[in-house]
């Protein structure tokens, strides 16, 4: 890996030999099982295939990015684009275009989240009245996903705590790592909100941060690749580990860009990538696609064929469509007269309004810390602020990240003109997400912190972005059935949060690996 003359830092071991692919001369690709895209889902199921008897491709269009000091740099990523990637996609309202929050390189955007790997509630399984509308049930309940939250939380070594959090479900095992420890800001902060009758807990997260010296070093990786391993991210946990056993393989800067059906257009036979200028066709048995809600659905959009003329896996008319993002808050609470000093501050979280209650006829939604923001993350929001100013206020302030569920509607979809992805989302659901706001900033103010500033956002922030291919029992209301098979393509199956029901309110990496586990053993079975 090349790092722009830097020193690499905590550099990952060697790969196996043989682990990437080198495609040399050759224009064919041969593999049993073919995994297009390395982010949490794909990653998770190579991992969960490596010890079956069956040859594994990871296609991944980006490549290994590198470890360097700039990764916790915010500067280098929110102002100068250092890890940016993707081409721009177009707003369905006006043409415009915008530039997506998603990023091509092996583990996909784990390399950007912040660790948060919650469980997602007994509740968002089943069917649910919201104050916009109804979110469906679930194809599978959460006592079916359960055992394999247990795995997952085990492989992405989860750090959570047992009995604080009121809408926490059943759990068969407690959580493998202790919670990470609230700072004192933090801990001042949890102490007022009991105080105000709440139930502040703290937050299930991958961060192996051990030291107060491990923290600051990832203080700015909620948003910023790390330059350390103590994030447990996609490659990290997943594909490295997959990597080490000879079943599995990992094609890089390799963009699956169609796949090619049989003559009776319900089984593939191949994909056509862009490598390294040149076009290859990648052949095998099963076909999984993990690319993240929008890219899957504009890769099975595009595949369309005389068999399938509006798109691959789409009797139902539903591909692409649903698509939801969440409605999401930064939101901080600022004290001009009290410096935050908290190094990693994402270790806090309220559900007291997940649910609907006495005080609430409705779902609000989830409240979460954010890692700390810096000048640079709110430059963007705030471009005509000078830097100086900015990070006088980040430095008094408390960062939260407030979340609520969206509903899928078939309005909100994803299309695709020629080489184009357009992006057509009006939000919905908002009024609970105003509520939540007004509830958090007066919780907010009680606790000390008189000034509270707000940026909703916008069509560009997808890092939760499920539902363009939505699994369920009926071939006509569903793309996928209740094992993320396609109804329509015998060998095709999507493990991304497309498959995604209802989007409930919390981060959605746990509920994808765990998906992609539960699922695997019939990948494998079909592939053997």
């Amino acid at each position: 890996m090349r790092t722009s003359g830097h020193d690499q830092i905590d550099a990952y071991s060697p790969l196996r030999e043989g682990a990437v692919v080198e495609v040399g001369d050759s224009d064919t690709v041969t593999a049993d099982v073919v995994v297009v895209g390395s982010g949490m889902g794909g990653s998770t199921l190579a991992w969960a295939l490596r010890d079956r008897d069956v040859d594994v491709l990871v296609v991944e269009r980006g490549r290994f990015l590198p470890r360097e000091v700039e990764n916790s740099q915010a500067a280098e990523m929110f102002l100068e684009g250092r890890y940016k990637t993707a081409e721009p996609w177009f707003d369905g309202s006006n043409g415009e275009p915008f530039q997506p929050g998603v990023y091509y390189w092996v583990g996909g955007n784990t390399k950007f989240y912040g660790g948060s790997l919650p469980r997602f509630r007994v509740t968002d399984f089943e069917e649910t009245q919201h104050y916009d509308g109804v979110s469906p049930k679930w194809p599978f309940s959460y006592a079916d996903l359960e055992p394999f939250y247990a795995e997952a939380e085990r492989l992405y070594q989860v750090h959570g705590s047992d009995g604080e959090d009121p809408t926490e479900p059943p759990r068969s095992t407690p959580y493998p790592l202790p919670p990470l420890p609230h700072e004192p800001t933090i801990e001042r902060f949890a102490s007022s909100l009991r105080k105000q009758g709440l139930h502040p807990f703290h937050t299930p997260n991958g961060m192996n941060l051990t030291t107060q010296e491990h923290r600051r070093q990832s203080t700015a990786s909620d948003g910023t690749p790390s330059q350390t391993d103590h994030k447990s991210e996609a490659e990290n946990r997943a594909l490295r580990p997959a990597l080490e056993s000879d079943r599995v393989r990992l094609l890089t800067e390799a963009k699956v860009t169609r796949l090619l059906t049989d003559a009776k257009g319900t089984r593939i036979v191949a994909a056509e990538a862009e490598f390294r200028g040149r076009t290859i066709r990648i052949t095998a048995n099963q076909f999984v696609v993990s690319a993240g809600a929008v890219n899957t659905a504009a890769l099975l959009l595009r595949s369309a064929d005389e068999r399938n003329p509006d798109g691959l896996g789409n009797s139902s008319g539903l591909l692409g469509r649903n698509y939801m993002v969440h409605n999401s808050t930064f939101f901080m609470g600022v004290n001009p007269f009290r410096t935050n000093t908290t190094a990693w501050q994402k270790t806090l979280g309220i559900n007291d309004w997940y649910v609907a209650g006495p005080d609430n006829e409705f779902p609000l939604g989830n409240l979460q810390m954010l890692g700390k923001l810096q000048a640079a993350h709110v430059k963007g929001a705030r471009p005509w602020a000078p830097m100086w100013a900015l990070k006088a206020v980040v430095d008094r302030s408390l960062d939260i990240y407030l979340t609520t569920e969206d509903l899928p509607v078939r309005s909100n979809r994803i299309r695709v003109d020629g080489d184009r992805i357009i992006v057509d989302w009006t939000p919905n659901n908002t009024a609970p997400h105003s509520e939540l706001v007004r509830r958090v900033s007066a919780a907010v103010r009680r606790a000390g912190y008189p000034i509270i500033l707000t940026e909703r956002m916008g069509i560009a922030t997808n890092s939760h972005m499920c539902g363009t291919a939505v699994a369920g029992t009926d071939p006509a209301a569903s793309v996928l059935d209740p094992n993320c098979r396609s109804h329509d393509v015998d060998n095709l199956w999507v493990v991304d949060g497309s498959f995604f029901p209802s989007s409930a309110a919390l981060n959605p990496a746990l509920t994808i690996a765990a998906n992609a586990l539960r699922v695997a053993p019939r990948i494998a079975s079909a592939a053997e």
